[in-house]
């Protein structure tokens, strides 16, 4: 697991190279999937022993979705999700209103995380507390979106080892873990 530490300038992330390469995978199709066709980066170079992007997609099942109607994606509609359930309405009247400027503070949050992490090694990240917030709030977004797709819920039971699902369920485990030890020690 990342290693996480808080120091007197903030928290420290350590990330080993897999785990470097499995989050700037996961935060770049979430960052792809809100960008709504906006111009997206290039795909990040392969390193020797890396999984490559197609493998992390075909892993998680989060790739090839940029640029989908919200009504299209289960994972899109959860990171988007209705102001108003009950009054489609309010709600597409409110979406109008909001939904650019949501998903480009969601991509902005994305491409500050993805800057942030180490290049294409080891390394480590110094979060101030703002920078905390932003990795906390991109963190639950690759969350949610790898969550619904796996369609994980408080009652579910850990998928059989078999299951073709299991490893991208650990992949959500994994993040929630990062999640809770970040919030941890940012409190602190």
């Amino acid at each position: 697991m990342t290693g996480v530490r808080r120091t007197r300038k903030g928290v420290v992330v350590s990330f080993d190279e897999v785990e470097a390469s499995l989050l700037r995978h996961l935060v770049g199709e979430v960052r792809d999937l809100l960008a709504d066709d906006e111009e997206l980066t290039a795909a990040r170079p392969v390193a020797p022993g890396i999984p490559t992007d197609a493998e992390l997609s075909a892993l998680t099942g989060l790739g090839g979705q940029a640029g989908r109607e919200i009504s299209e994606d289960p994972a899109l509609a959860r990171l988007l999700p209705d102001a108003y359930r009950d009054d489609p309405a309010a709600a597409g009247e409110f979406r109008r209103l909001t939904e650019a400027s949501l998903r480009r503070d969601k991509v902005a949050a994305a491409e500050r995380l993805l800057a942030a992490l180490p290049g294409d090694g080891p390394g480590e990240v110094r979060l101030d507390p703002e920078t905390t917030e932003t990795w906390l709030s991109t963190i639950n977004d690759v969350r949610l979106a790898l969550g619904t797709r796996l369609e994980v819920t408080e009652k579910m039971a850990e998928p059989d080892p078999d299951d073709p699902d299991a490893p991208a369920y650990v992949v959500y485990l994994w993040l929630t873990e990062l999640q809770g030890v970040l919030v941890e020690v940012a409190e602190s």
